[in-house]
């Protein structure tokens, strides 16, 4: 008898095709932009350059900020989100931030603080900018034009029945308020509507729009984020899992998933123990509590699916899933298309990654330390 293949959830292949995209725009970027890494021997770094930091920034945030200002709330208001790392991209050179006179500037920054772009963020605007048409035509000759119309069609149809208008990009992960999403990002959020935007988006924002929204929607019925439980939760045994085989399993840096792995520790999900197979290194075992959790994650996916289903017609979320794997193929990262924009430039600092991941994230860890959707 033939074994039954699952589909994967249409959260997973969002997931899938989201990472893929932005990790090729930022390798894209990271080709051409005057920055710094951590690499010290770096021949091309220069002292005067920004931090590196993912796409994602510039597409949440600093897009957002014009040569003459703008103040912290009108900035919330134009990304829709209150999530904006502006500590950060102050501290890796993109912003200046100035109270007004003779007010303390408080963290995180007050409303009437004034965000400008530095030098370094203009120069890195004019490279940003024309990115995603650039990838646009990459996918077009990589995946046809055909696979790339029913794909933006799809995230079409479904992006412009959203309940509420949603940014450029999902939310960095918050550990500490158990990395949910923001479900009524800002008033305008609220009162707006996606339907005029859904014409002019591009493919990355319809992506991430609707998987933001799928996700709110999971959240509401869960405990325990979408990103957690998508990544390190789901791939945990009671039997153990070695730590160092996280990213590797879920697609997620080994940052992204020791911040997951504190999480389910503190929450009793998960425990940690020395390997028994080995004389060094670690376990992450699944609990009692961690395996009906992990139930749970499951049961809900299918769950906010067919509701999805009655929200957005069957049709619509059938065709998205059609859409989607034509995309992401079988299964297989290795021999997917996608793979190929994954390949990084030798400059690039994932070409000094040593361990490759067998998956991509079955759900963006979008961190403080720089934004990418890998948690890297």
């Amino acid at each position: 008898m033939e074994p039954v293949v699952t589909p994967p959830p249409v959260p997973t292949l969002l997931s899938e095709v989201l990472v893929a995209h932005t990790i090729e725009l930022d390798n894209e970027a990271e080709h051409r932009l005057p920055h710094r890494v951590t690499r010290a021997d770096d021949p091309e770094a220069r002292r005067d350059a920004p931090w590196l930091v993912s796409y994602v920034l510039w597409s949440t945030a600093l897009q957002y900020v014009d040569d003459a200002g703008i103040t912290v709330a009108e900035l919330r208001a134009r990304a829709r989100t209150n999530r904006l790392l502006l500590g950060g991209l102050r501290r890796w050179g993109y912003v200046s931030l100035s109270p007004p006179p003779g007010i303390p500037l408080r963290n995180p920054p007050q409303d009437d603080v004034v965000v400008r772009t530095t030098e370094a963020a203009r120069r890195a605007r004019d490279i940003w900018r024309p990115l995603p048409a650039l990838v646009e035509t990459r996918w077009r000759s990589r995946f046809g034009d055909e696979v790339v119309d029913h794909l933006q069609r799809a995230l079409r149809a479904v992006f412009a029945g959203l309940p509420f208008d949603p940014p450029a990009f999902l939310p960095v992960v918050v550990p500490t308020q158990n990395s949910m999403s923001e479900p009524a990002l800002t008033d305008t959020a609220i009162a707006g509507t996606p339907t005029a935007r859904a014409a002019t988006a591009d493919l990355s924002q319809l992506l991430a729009g609707v998987l933001l929204a799928f996700t709110v929607d999971f959240e509401r019925m869960s405990r325990i984020c979408l990103p957690i439980s998508a990544n390190t939760l789901r791939v945990l045994q009671p039997s153990g899992v070695r730590i160092r085989d996280l990213p590797r399993l879920t697609g997620v840096s080994k940052e992204g998933n020791a911040m997951c792995t504190g999480w389910l520790e503190r929450h009793g999900c998960a425990v940690t123990e020395p390997d028994p197979a080995a004389s060094r290194g670690k376990v992450l075992r699944l609990t009692d509590k961690g395996l009906r959790a992990q139930l749970k994650y499951r049961r809900l996916l299918g769950a906010t699916e067919a509701t999805w289903g009655l929200t957005h017609g069957a049709d619509a979320v059938g065709d998205l899933r059609a859409a989607l794997q034509r995309v992401v193929g079988d299964g297989n990262l290795a021999e997917s298309a996608l793979a190929l924009g994954l390949e990084p430039y030798p400059d690039n600092w994932r070409a000094g990654v040593r361990q490759r991941a067998d998956t991509l994230p079955h759900h963006p860890m979008v961190l403080h330390r720089g934004g990418y959707p890998d948690g890297s």
